[in-house]
């Protein structure tokens, strides 16, 4: 992999511009993502092969201007070579965000996902600090208890029932989202709005999660609205009677003589929701989506519980949730023979690069135990890789081996309705029953 400077100046070579078009494709188009994932992995494959920087016009969002394009990065080598290079591919411009939108909001709504070193450097440090073993420890003891109440939950309401539930909405949602709460001290009536606010922020625009589909964007500023107050509520309460909670933590960790404000506090909360809650959610609903879709794979793996962590890995890669951060380009250059200039926008397609040939034997095969596994699930190389990687790491094991020991019954019933987003590789609904509860 490489990143070139610059050449001298005016002597520049111009990037490449070829779009798609040709090939009928459109990532810009949003029933592009209504499709089935094969057909959406089909043309990954043609991407990679024959346009691997391919540009596209932006999607038209109301109350955002239009913006030049951009680059839709589809190899592993390119996305890695960019990714591991911050000071020249910067996400300070927006990471979250194909469109660019303002400053205060880009880093409300993107956290430590949107800024650059050296702020983004003091702020994780801060927030790394709040991580300690013991916290850690702490919640992961945690995840397990909290697994085992949801799958008994489902157990009885398909039991009183006709056998049937959801696995999003029963099954995938509340284990990430109790796992945050209980981490941040979130009260127990305020979970409800928390899971709505994140559904709304993270909807894409799909009009059946926001209220009005010609006006998305105000939809996602009065969520962040709602969550930022129950953050800032929360950290005041903080540091009037502190807890042994996640929140407490953050307003009293120092580094270097200064603390996460009221609002960072509540932007890095819309974070958690996003890297912890949501990702989580929807690698639980679609992996076990895809255990249905390889009973010899489900079978393999209760056959043999040491398959777990290759199997977790490969569940990752397999869904890739967060399907594109985007990076823009802070000067004139080159990346692996593909010329750019300073502001061009770069879309990082994980779901892409998470089947690239080059990288993984056989990338259209869902083989639990895969290894070695070097997807970008969780990011890629440099300063953005997940911080929260481990916790969720143990959330996926820990969920599907209890669903395997109290759910043997379940089964997929129906075909899942998927989130009309290019953002969030997700579920809205995927209907089950339990067999023994008919």
């Amino acid at each position: 992999m490489s990143v070139d400077a610059a050449p001298a100046p005016g002597t520049a070579p111009q990037p490449r511009r070829a779009g798609a078009a040709d090939l009928g494709i459109d990532l810009s188009d949003r029933d592009f993502w209504s499709r089935p994932p094969a057909e959406r992995h089909a043309v990954f494959d043609r991407l990679r092969a024959e346009r691997p920087f391919a540009f596209f016009a932006e999607p038209e969002i109301p109350n955002l201007p239009s913006g030049p394009g951009y680059h839709a990065v589809t190899r592993y080598a390119d996305l890695e070579a960019i990714s591991s290079q911050p000071a020249v591919f910067c996400s300070g411009e927006g990471a979250v965000s194909i469109q660019d939108i303002p400053a205060d909001l880009n880093e409300f709504y993107g956290s430590l996902i949107s800024m650059d070193d050296p702020r983004h450097a003091k702020i994780r440090r801060i927030v790394a600090k709040t991580f300690t073993p013991r916290m850690l420890e702490r919640v992961v003891d945690s995840v397990a208890g909290i697994v085992d109440d949801v799958l008994a939950r489902v157990r009885r309401q398909a039991a009183e029932g006709d056998g049937t539930f959801d696995v999003v909405a029963d099954l995938a949602a509340p284990i990430p989202l109790r796992v945050i709460c209980d981490m941040m001290g979130v009260p127990e009536q305020d979970r409800a709005m928390v899971l709505a606010k994140s559904n709304v922020i993270l909807s894409g625009g799909d009009p059946e999660l926001v209220e009005d589909e010609e006006d998305p964007l105000t939809g996602v500023l009065m969520a962040g609205i709602e969550l930022a107050a129950l953050m800032e509520r929360l950290a005041a309460e903080r540091l009037e009677r502190p807890t042994d909670d996640l929140t407490t933590a953050l307003v009293t960790t120092e580094v270097e003589g200064e603390k996460l404000t009221h609002q960072e506090i509540a932007s890095f909360f819309i974070l958690l929701l996003v890297a912890g809650n949501e990702t989580t959610r929807n690698a639980i609903s679609q992996g076990l989506l895809a255990l249905q879709e390889h009973p010899d794979q489900r079978a393999r793996w209760i056959a043999d519980p040491g398959l777990t962590r290759t199997a977790v890995e490969e569940i990752v890669r397999w869904t890739s949730p967060i399907t594109w951060m985007r990076r823009t380009a802070t000067r004139d250059g080159e990346v692996n023979g593909h010329p750019f200039t300073a502001g061009d926008k770069f879309l990082l397609f994980y779901t892409a690069a998470n089947r690239d040939p080059e990288v993984f034997a056989d990338p259209h095969r869902f083989d639990l135990a895969r290894d070695p596994n070097p997807h970008v699930g969780f990011g890629s190389k440099g300063p953005h890789f997940c911080l929260g990687a481990h916790l969720a790491r143990r959330e996926l094991a820990v969920t599907f081996a209890r669903v395997f020991e109290q759910l043997p019954d379940l089964e997929i019933t129906g075909p899942p309705a998927r989130l009309r987003s290019s953002f969030v590789n997700g579920l809205k609904r995927l209907p089950a029953r339990l067999a023994d509860s008919r």
